[in-house]
Parts: C-alpha cells; structure tokens; sequence
C-alpha cells in the first residue's frame, strides 16, 4: 500500500497542494542534504552536503528532468544559503565560522566572521532583505563535533540572531535568548520575521518552534511563538506570496496560515532539512531531506526574492 503523501489538518490545504503531485527524487547519495537555494536566470538550485564538504548544482533540462554537478568543494561545510538583491549567492560556512557573499566573477567577500572581537558560533541560515540588510542565525551546531565543521569552544556568550547593515557592513546583535536559533524567514511584506528555535534536537525538553517577530528599523520587536513542531523540530522555513510559511521537520513539511493554524503536512520518507520555492513559476517546493534532494509541484508561488 503507498503510504500517504499528504495530511490534510484544514480545508485551505486543499487550495495549496496538487492532488496529483508526485513527490519527484532528484538526487540521493548525500549525508546531510541542507541548504537550498534557486537560481532563476539559470534555471537550477544550489543545495549543501555538510559532511561531505561541497554544494551541489542540480540543473533542469528541456525534458523535465534534470542533472547534477558539484558547485564548490572544499565548501568549508557550507550550510543554509540565500541570494541578495543583486542575485548574488549568499552563505553560511561551519568551517570558518563565517558568513560570505560569492561575487560575480567568483570572488569571495566575507560579510560577518566574528561580533565585538570573537569569532561567531557557526552560522546556519541566511536572509537579505530589501534595503540589502543581511539576517543570519548563529548556533553551536559547526562548533559540536568535527561531523559538520571542527569542534570549538564557543566564543560567543550566546546563541544568537545577527544583522549586517547592507550600506555600512556593521554588524548587530538582534535577538539573544535563543536555544539553538536556526531557519528564518520574512513574511512578503517584510514586516515580520519568522525564526525556528531547533534546540530540541539534542535535547528534548528544549525548543522545538518557531517565533515570529515584527521588524522595524532594523530591530526585533513583539516576540511571541508563532508555531510548534510536532515531529522533530523547525529548521529550515520559507513563506509563499499569501503568506504562509512552509516549515520543514521530521515527518516531512509543515505548512502554516499567516495566524499560526498548521494547514496541514507534505510526507516526506526522509527527515526534512531545508526547503525553498523555485521553478520557473517558483510554484516547486525543493526539499534538502537528509541523503537526497526532492521536488514537489505546488499551487502557491515563493515570496522570496530574487
């Protein structure tokens, strides 16, 4: 009997999924699959393979499918990745601790490697916002063990969310009292921050949830939970144009109305790392499910930009 790929928690579900959809396999052979993000002027997506230290290019081709290369490797155990306004691939390095922008000509430009003269945890996932303000989040997860980067005492005295000014390069502190601070994402109006705590990952009495925050002049206010996971934890999260905000987990992805009702989950045989919207029409949801990288066709679009 094929198990189900959908769970339907609230009619609304319905308007946001395809029926017939199939949950397409792109690629397997990873250890840790993280990291997704689309290049639409290329047609293709980068995604991370932590342990084995490169980013992988999948590219569509004309017959609907598609193939792939290796980007970069060494890749410093490269994790979550964005693009900024430019088009400019942005990500977060375990290995050196450090958030870089990859430049047009294939230069590096390190954004944030070390707040207040120590080095940073090991920055996890990323975001650019319009006015070019760079948003990332900095657990210990590169710092454990040698696994997923080097292991490290930490320098920082926290766990936390960090903005880098898109004129000056200065860098702020935005949120200090999380666990294990994780994915984020804006809300399409760019009013509303949404960032996973994941710290329920290695230990089950901490957070394992999702707070939104709302953003004004470059600082976090109205702190509340947004949403709680039920299986597994929130790690990497993206919102489509309606504002929903698609999460991943355990079991799959989860998906939430704008006032925090969970709509429902998409089935995934493998636990779900990261994901992002792309395709042509930016109505495929890419998933980064720990050894392979999946593919499923839904009826909303991505709010991410470009």
């Amino acid at each position: 009997m094929t198990p189900p790929l959908y769970q339907i928690d609230d009619l609304a579900f319905l308007q946001l999924i395809v029926g017939s959809a199939a949950l397409d396999v792109l690629y397997t052979g990873c250890r840790w699959a993280e990291g997704p993000v689309w290049f639409d002027d290329m047609q293709c997506l980068l995604w991370s393979d932590i342990p084995n230290q490169r980013i992988l290019r999948w590219a569509a081709d004309t017959a609907g499918g598609g193939s792939v290369t290796t980007f970069r490797q060494p890749s410093n155990f490269s994790n979550g990745q964005t693009r900024d306004r430019q088009g400019r691939l942005v990500t977060c390095e375990h290995g050196l601790r450090r958030v870089i922008r990859t430049e047009a000509c294939g230069s590096v430009t390190v954004l944030a490697d070390s707040f207040q003269g120590k080095r940073l945890n090991s920055p996890n996932d990323v975001v650019v916002r319009s006015d070019g303000s760079i948003w990332f989040t900095d657990p210990t997860y590169g710092i454990l063990s040698d696994y997923e980067g080097y292991r490290a005492a930490p320098e920082q005295t926290v766990h936390g969310v960090y903005r880098v000014d898109g004129i000056s390069g200065e860098i702020s502190l935005v949120a200090d009292d999380f666990c294990q601070p994780n994915g984020l994402a804006f809300s399409p109006d760019e009013r509303r921050l949404y960032i996973a705590d994941s710290a329920g990952s290695h230990d089950g009495s901490k957070p394992r949830h999702i707070r939104a925050f709302d953003v004004q002049n470059g600082k976090l206010t109205g702190d509340r939970v947004f949403a709680v996971i039920d299986v597994g934890i929130p790690d990497g999260i993206r919102t489509d144009i309606a504002g929903n905000l698609w999460s991943s987990a355990a079991d799959g992805v989860h998906c939430f109305a704008p006032d925090g009702r969970r709509l429902g989950k998409i089935l995934v045989p493998e636990v779900v790392a990261n994901l992002t919207f792309g395709g042509p029409r930016r109505n495929r949801l890419f998933l980064t499910a720990t050894t392979s990288l999946y593919a499923i066709y839904v009826t909303t679009t991505g709010a991410q930009q470009p």
